[in-house]
């Protein structure tokens, strides 16, 4: 990349940053002294670090932690205050995987911790489920501004994340919860009313798509298809827990 293709993306880069940094409601944002020197002298300018990688050589779920919780391979990795990277078993048989923190979860560095938590909580308990059984991630892991959609690059940055984190935990099943958990795992554009009602396939592992729970708190109509969604989870699990007790038996 020649010097102009590089002063153009980096300023591609800067708008981008400021305009995230008004949507969390800065109203001034000071160059960084860098940045600065690059209209005085672009020969000053050192380059920024690349982020690392994630790790695909991670043991355990600690040292994935451990090796991406300062990542700031996207924006939100400056504008967040906690770094949420999942929580629950990890040798859970089911794995619930949402969209991105909000709020609640931002503050408490947890996923669903707020409102919709709460609610994904009961629905749990309505399945014979505790979140101490299963384990709840999200698509990516950095609060987007104002709780917006994370957009694809900040889903790309964070995808190796949560790919390891699947390898490390080795689910039986996951649950999509809402249209863009669903549809970036499954690498689809197909809307939630086609996803749902069926068992899709994600590296030889079962997935269901259901209903947000911060979408059953805006619309409570859909309570009924999210609680059939779920006692078809219900339903599966047992079938492959029964599966794998008799062949263990064998």
């Amino acid at each position: 990349m020649d010097a102009r293709h590089e002063l153009a993306e980096l300023v591609r880069l800067t708008v981008r940053a400021v305009a995230q940094q008004k949507d969390n409601g800065i109203e001034s944002v000071r160059l960084p002294d860098d940045l600065t020197a690059l209209f005085t002298d672009p020969r000053a300018v050192t380059p920024p670090a690349a982020s690392p990688a994630p790790r695909s050589d991670a043991t355990s779920l600690q040292a994935l932690y451990d090796a991406n919780c300062t990542c700031t391979k996207c924006p939100l990795g400056h504008t967040r205050r906690h770094f949420v990277f999942g929580s629950g078993n990890e040798h859970a048989e089911v794995m619930f995987i949402g969209e991105a923190p909000g709020a609640e979860e931002d503050a408490q560095g947890l996923p669903f911790v707020g409102a919709a938590g709460q609610l994904l909580t009961k629905i749990l308990e309505a399945i014979k489920f505790n979140r101490d059984e299963v384990y709840i991630a999200n698509i990516v892991k950095c609060r987007p501004p104002n709780n917006r959609e994370p957009r694809p690059e900040e889903m790309a940055a964070c995808e190796p994340i949560l790919r390891e984190q699947i390898r490390l935990i080795q689910p039986k099943l996951i649950c999509a919860l809402g249209r863009v958990a669903g549809q970036a795992l499954l690498r689809t554009t197909a809307p939630l009313g086609r996803l749902r009602g069926t068992f899709h396939d994600y590296h030889g592992i079962k997935v269901l798509v259901t209903y947000h729970p911060a979408a059953l708190l805006r619309d409570p109509s859909l309570k009924r298809p999210t609680w059939e969604d779920v006692q078809k989870l219900r339903r599966e699990y047992d079938q492959l827990m029964e599966f794998t007790t008799k062949a263990q038996r064998t």
